[in-house]
């Protein structure tokens, strides 16, 4: 295939972040007195937001609640940004694969549904260097992913075509964004679904480790 440029998303694409993840949402709903989460249930809570899930976190009879839900999100953010950096660490295979893309010419990015801040103070202190273009977390004014919007906006930004761009994410919400985007939508088995929700939601390509996706990028 022939791409002049990828976005990633982050979560389950480039960093393994589901333990801090997991942690810090069941400190939030220990201080609430809620039942706490095991990984494989956080897996399937992320990808769209902190809001949404905080409501897939909290009982189901308590999701009502604005005030705490409003609580409980605040504490979120204020545990994540002591906590995030404890386990978080890139799959193995993303530096290389992102440094082989650099070289080979494609502009990169990252888009994430994650808040803009510690989106990029996480690919800062993980993943340093001149990789990157454009890293853009959730804002307040923008709609979040699947919403193509801001997707569709960064291939302006980039300078290339949305055909011409390979979107890697790990989710139902990355594989529906790149879609609704028009690009090429492919799936990270290594992330935090599986192949049949990818495929079901518009995957062309599925991977099973980053060191397969660079030969069938370039060629080599």
């Amino acid at each position: 295939m022939y791409f002049k440029a990828a976005i990633f998303d982050l979560d389950g694409t480039l960093l393994d972040t589901l333990q801090d993840l997991t942690e810090t949402l069941n400190a939030v709903l220990d201080r609430e007195g809620f039942p706490q989460h095991d990984g494989e249930r956080v897996k399937h809570f992320v990808g769209e937001g902190v809001e949404t899930l905080i409501l897939r976190a909290l009982p189901e009879e308590r999701r009502d609640d604005e005030a705490l839900t409003a609580r409980c999100i605040t504490q979120w953010r204020e545990e994540y940004a002591k906590r995030w950096i404890e386990h978080t660490r890139p799959y193995e295979g993303i530096p290389d694969l992102l440094h082989a893309l650099r070289n080979r010419g494609l502009a990169l990015g990252v888009l994430s549904n994650k808040p803009h801040k510690p989106t990029v103070e996480i690919i800062s202190r993980l993943l340093p260097g001149p990789h990157f273009a454009e890293v853009r977390g959730a804002m307040p004014d923008f709609p979040k992913k699947p919403d193509p919007t801001t997707a569709s906006a960064m291939a302006g930004r980039l300078g290339v075509s949305p055909e011409r761009i390979l979107y890697l994410g790990d989710t139902a919400v990355d594989m529906k964004t790149a879609v609704g985007a028009g690009m090429y939508p492919v799936g990270a088995l290594w992330g935090f679904r599986e192949a049949r929700e990818l495929i079901e939601t518009g995957a062309r390509s599925l991977f099973p480790r980053p060191g397969d996706l660079l030969p069938w990028v370039t060629g080599a």
